[in-house]
């Protein structure tokens, strides 16, 4: 381990002595760790990260001056909808999928390197239950539909198969969930198959360009972003550990969306069948200011535009048939050929720009008080997954319905969107929804028969609460085995137990 002398040296050169101003008062422990923490920042890399962090903070925020004669939709030959697209289409789609699966050609890949701290939790995403009446943790939804999916493919092509579920975690989040999932025995899935890796992490940065210190004896520091992905993979030699398992085709989704679909056949069929290197599922944004990326053109060239950088004039724009103009929003679940990401890692990565998150970062003052900011006083250095858009040969974006598929969790139920009782409330509507087109039929407290279509309410929870397990039907398929001409009482939760004592 290097000396006091040599590190101070080091932090001399890269502008941020002042990390060391209590490491006197330390006790031998915490100062070898501080030390060994700072031996590891290459001083050019400090000084450079530090700089442009205020560099970027200090630019004006809003809409990109010259972005509305550089914009341009997605060319329709560009683009995939799950809902305007006739059923052979979608049949033929879905079948790809499912060959590719079947061949143990598919992997799924997990962005789950954030804290769950504006849901008021100090553990990860994944690990959190909306209150389902299963008490399923998001984790749990995903394994299940993960073995789901295995077991459709296997059915369909005779065989075995095994589709790797790659989880990026965090300095913050690898023990724990790794915890978690030993403790939940896997979900039921083979531990070989799940690889869990670390991002990397970077020191938050004051307004003015100084690493903060956040307690006496350690930096604050953060993920990198979901956009750390493309180092990760290197660090942790990710790409050849799929290789050596036949993965061409990689599912990537974040942790906090409670309707994802993964991996989606009929999304890695119309990427296959089109030749794509990189995709992107969109939704079709609620209202023009929603603040969603868009995928869109820039200059000829696919990127996603932050919300924050259209101008009101711009996002208000129609199309010819009277829908947003720019209207694909962006929810983080991409496909990338292996290929890909093999040239992103060797060729693109540093190319990609950071992006400024200013935070609330916690720090010790001069005197060596802890201080918890009541406003934001940090900046945090993230890159995004899908800043490697612009670099793919062939983009494509498919077109989802946001009630089958998004309803992301952010914020504590004292926020007003995206939060734990809205995500519960998706999926109770989405399975309620299945179980009315499978052919079941629900009656209210005194048997008479609900409406067949009732309308769902803004809040609260569906009329009928049905609640079905991945590993009965993932996509909603095959339900009808169960459900059709039967007559339930809310709750109706379709376990494999039920589904069992239903069948036929």
């Amino acid at each position: 381990m290097a000396s006091e002398q040599d590190v101070r040296a080091r932090l001399q050169r890269a502008g941020q002595e002042h990390l060391l101003r209590f490491c006197g008062e330390l006790a031998p422990g915490p100062r070898a760790a501080l030390l060994a923490e700072l031996e590891a920042l290459e001083p050019d890399a400090l000084r450079e990260h530090c700089r442009r962090a205020a560099a970027a903070c200090a630019r004006p925020l809003g809409p990109l001056p010259d972005l509305a004669a550089r914009l341009q939709p997605l060319p329709p030959e560009r683009v995939g909808s799950a809902s305007r697209s006739d059923p052979e289409t979608l049949r033929l789609w879905e079948e790809e999928g499912f060959h590719q699966i079947a061949q143990n050609k598919v992997a799924v890949l997990l962005l789950a390197g954030g804290q769950g701290t504006r849901l008021g939790v100090t553990y990860p995403k994944g690990m959190y239950q909306v209150g389902l009446p299963s008490q399923k943790t998001l984790y749990q939804l995903q394994a299940e539909r993960i073995r789901r999916v295995e077991q459709l493919a296997g059915q369909r092509y005779h065989t075995h198969c095994t589709i790797p579920w790659y989880i990026m975690t965090s300095e913050f989040t690898l023990e724990p969930t790794a915890k978690f999932f030993k403790e939940h025995g896997f979900f039921h899935l083979d531990p070989d198959n799940v690889i869990m890796f670390e991002q990397r992490m970077l020191p938050a940065v004051t307004f003015n360009g100084k690493a903060i210190l956040e307690r006496k004896d350690k930096i604050a520091m953060a993920p990198d972003g979901n956009g750390g992905l493309y180092c990760a993979l290197m660090d942790n030699h990710i790409l050849e550990d799929m290789e050596r398992r036949g993965v061409e085709f990689v599912h990537v989704y974040c942790v906090d969306n409670i309707l994802v679909r993964l991996p989606d056949p009929v999304f890695i069929g119309f990427c296959v069948l089109r030749g794509a290197d990189c995709g992107a599922k969109v939704v079709e944004k609620a209202y023009p200011e929603e603040p969603v990326g868009v995928v869109c053109q820039v200059d000829g060239v696919p990127q996603v535009v932050e919300y924050s950088e259209i101008s009101p004039e711009i996002a208000q724009l129609c199309g010819p048939e009277g829908g947003l103009l720019y209207s694909e929003g962006n929810i983080c679940n991409h496909f990338f050929t292996r290929g890909f990401l093999q040239m992103v890692t060797r060729e693109f990565e540093p190319l990609l720009k950071p992006h400024v998150a200013v935070k609330k970062v916690p720090y010790v003052d001069e005197e060596g008080n802890l201080v918890k900011p009541p406003k934001p006083n940090g900046i945090k250095m993230e890159k995004f997954v899908f800043d490697v858009f612009p670099f793919a040969k062939n983009f494509v974006a498919f077109e989802v319905l946001r009630e089958e598929e998004f309803s992301p969790l952010k914020n504590a139920d004292s926020g007003d969107r995206d939060t734990p009782s809205t995500a519960r409330r998706a999926l109770l509507a989405q399975h309620y929804r299945w179980a009315l087109r499978a052919g079941a039929q629900f009656l209210d407290a005194c048997g008479a028969r609900l409406p067949e279509l009732p309308s769902l309410p803004g809040s609260g929870d569906p009329p009928v609460i049905c609640e079905i397990s991945p590993l009965v039907s993932c996509f909603g398929e095959d339900l009808e085995t169960y459900l059709q001409g039967r007559e339930f009482q809310s709750p109706l939760i379709l376990d494999e137990n039920r589904a069992r004592a239903l069948r036929p």
